[in-house]
């Protein structure tokens, strides 16, 4: 039976032609290839169906394909309008963060050291200091433009921006502020003066240094620092009619603005430093100068006045 259907299964399958078997055409005279020969042969169709279109619509993926994410390509948010603030997590690039600090730290020692300077010129000429008391004038005109470059910088994120326009606006600014505090100090001692410049070096550096080390969130206390900032201005509005009356109101007001101010201080470093809940924008180099730089002067200022009053 197995001898059976295996002659069986050998019957139907085709014989190989031979070779005389296929050259017989040939040797009667046929043309070659022979006419007429459709390809594939009538007898002998074309076993897959030729493919049709939607090529992928048949492709199943590789499951490690499905993991890979693909990238996203927002654009980058501009923080213009929230005043340079951003969250923390936009700030995490340490080359980025460390070239914005840097330029912070640089442009601040620029305008501190053009503040000093005048300072000492005002303070240790006494032809200078003779000259700056008798012409008032000039105190007010600096304040002036102290106060409307100080809106700008602060309320248009392009004058603080644009280049070469922040640096020259900021130049102006430091240079009308120091005539100020050049002003302020002309009248006190100079003794004064000197006490109050080592004491303002000090405390800025202390705070700093101590702004870097601790894990305590200044950047969350700006609530608290609005109301003190109301608080020191309610003051000093009450001691403009006790100036001649009691010297020790302006001791205590002078403390409560160098306290105020140096809060700020630690305020400012930490959004400048970053890695806190708020950060500076890293294109807020200037807008970081000036608030640190705003700190370290009225810190100066308000230890004076102390000194100044207690003399």
């Amino acid at each position: 039976m197995k001898l059976w259907m295996r002659r069986s299964c050998l019957s139907q399958t085709p014989q190989p032609t031979t070779y005389v078997q296929a050259s017989a055409p040939l040797q009667a005279g046929a043309p070659y290839p022979p006419a007429n020969q459709t390809y594939p042969p009538a007898n002998q169709p074309y076993a897959q169906p030729y493919p049709t279109g939607n090529y992928q619509t048949q492709y199943a993926p590789h499951p490690a394909e499905t993991a890979v994410h693909q990238p996203s390509y927002n654009s980058t948010p501009h923080h213009a309008e929230d005043g340079g603030f951003t969250t923390r997590g936009s700030f995490d690039d340490k080359s980025v963060r460390r070239l914005f600090i840097r330029k912070v730290y640089i442009t601040l020692g620029l305008q501190l050291l053009v503040t000093f300077g005048i300072v000492c010129i005002f303070t240790f000429i006494p032809s200078v200091k003779t000259f700056i008391r008798a012409n008032s004038a000039m105190y007010y005109v600096a304040y002036a433009i102290f106060l409307a470059l100080y809106i700008a910088l602060v309320c248009c994120p392009n004058v603080r921006r644009k280049h070469p326009t922040n640096i020259i606006v900021l130049a102006i600014f430091t240079l009308a502020l120091s005539y100020m505090v050049g002003t302020i100090a002309s009248f006190y001692d100079t003794m004064s003066v000197v006490i109050a410049l080592g004491i303002t070096v000090g405390v800025c550096v202390a705070v700093t240094l101590f702004s870097l080390q601790t894990k305590f969130d200044f950047t969350k206390c700006s609530g608290l620092l609005f109301v003190l900032v109301l608080v020191l201005m309610l003051f000093g509005f009450v001691t403009i009619f006790t100036w001649n009356k009691s010297w020790y109101l302006h001791v205590v007001y002078g403390s409560l603005g160098a306290l105020v101010f140096t809060l700020f201080l630690a305020f400012d470093t930490q959004l400048i430093m970053g890695g806190k809940r708020y950060e500076l924008d890293p294109e807020e180099y200037i807008y970081g100068a000036l608030n640190l730089y705003i700190d370290v002067v009225y810190i100066f200022i308000f230890i004076l006045s102390i000194f100044g009053s207690s003399n």
